[in-house]
């Protein structure tokens, strides 16, 4: 509300001076006119009471005087020229004005305009700082807190055997998850400080998608997912790390299951090659994104909707981890909405194959 009464304030007052300085010039060129003529009338008397002999000494005095009269026989009278090149002048001061009073507007409309996104962006950062903390704190707290009656079952109960080794595979489980949880924000801090390290090497593609999806391949079985992988029928060598390659797999798997609600949840893994790019393509039928939103989430901290009404998991920080990784890694990742479901597009320029043994069959 007050940025718009501050851009009708002025966009009044620029109309406004606009009007007045119209008015003024207009004011100055009829008052010109009718002062020229007074003093045209002035001269025709001075000029019929002077004696002939007189009359070339005062019209070089005319001239001096009165540079916008013009003496001709027994008649004075303004010179048209004068006056029209005396319109013409205050005219263009009118047009002066008429230009920078626009300029003036849109460079202050620009100025606010600057200083709203810049209060909108800070808005949007301390909502998603809140959101951050609320979800962190329910991330922690969920583990914390079934470790705290697990272990507390285990001290007061004398439980079977199998009873026991459930209960600690299940203690085992949510200090995997808390330590992926630390480990997603220790990451994060370093890249905000510069201290990512990457140590590219060598790899085909092909294998180390299929070294990830092997490792990971059973957890996401259990949590419903259906996994589709199609490999290169060519081997893709690129320069990656294979850890920070393997956290950046992991999150866009994680992100596939996450949000697709359905009990099956299929995904594709697929590899191919354009334009001297070896491209990653991680694709889903979840929840899907809209058009706004393909940027959005890859920035930190950036989750759609409330936490407090939420129902998926996680920081806000998987997505960002990817983009952060992939261009230190010397890749590109994008996102794509689609129809039903999202897209996730890695590309790695592509690096001549030395020594690489014949192709790779689908895993």
């Amino acid at each position: 509300m007050a940025f718009g009464v501050v851009v009708v304030f002025l966009l009044a007052q620029v109309a406004w001076w606009l009007i007045f300085q119209r008015n003024t010039i207009q004011q100055n060129i009829e008052y010109a006119e009718t002062a020229w003529l007074q003093e045209a009338a002035l001269v025709q008397q001075l000029w019929a009471a002077t004696a002939p002999e007189k009359r070339e000494a005062l019209r070089l005095e005319l001239q001096k005087a009165f540079p916008h009269l013009e003496v001709e026989g027994e008649r004075v009278y303004v010179n048209p020229e004068r006056l029209q090149a005396y319109r013409t002048e205050q005219m263009r001061h009118l047009r002066m004005f008429a230009y920078e009073g626009p300029v003036f507007l849109l460079v202050m409309l620009l100025g606010l305009y600057i200083i709203g996104r810049s209060l909108q962006s800070e808005q949007e950062f301390k909502r998603r700082q809140q959101n951050f903390l609320m979800a962190a704190s329910h991330e922690f707290r969920t583990p914390i807190s079934t470790l705290r009656l697990l272990a507390q079952t285990l001290a007061m109960r004398e439980l079977p055997r199998e009873k026991q080794r459930t209960y600690l595979e299940h203690m085992i489980h949510e200090i995997d998850r808390m330590e992926d949880l630390t480990e997603r924000l220790l990451a994060t801090s370093r890249l905000a400080q510069g201290m990512g390290q990457i140590k590219p090497e060598r790899h085909d593609l092909n294998q180390a998608v299929s070294r990830c999806l092997a490792r990971q391949q059973q957890t996401l079985v259990a949590r419903g997912a259906a996994l589709h992988f199609e490999p290169s029928p060519t081997p893709l060598l690129v320069d990656l790390d294979p850890e920070a390659f393997g956290l950046v797999l992991s999150n866009l798997l994680d992100n596939a299951v996450k949000y697709s609600p359905q009990p099956e949840k299929p995904i594709w893994v697929r590899l191919h090659t354009k334009g001297g790019q070896a491209v990653l393509e991680v694709e889903d039928r979840g929840v899907g994104l809209s058009k706004g939103q393909l940027q959005q989430i890859f920035e930190p901290f950036y989750r759609v909707g409330d936490e407090q009404t939420r129902r998926t998991r996680g920081l806000g920080l998987g997505l960002y981890l990817v983009k952060s990784i992939t261009e230190l890694m010397g890749g590109r990742v994008w996102a794509e909405a689609l129809p039903q479901g999202s897209r996730f597009v890695l590309s790695f320029p592509l690096v001549e194959a030395q020594g690489l043994v014949g192709e790779r069959r689908p895993a």
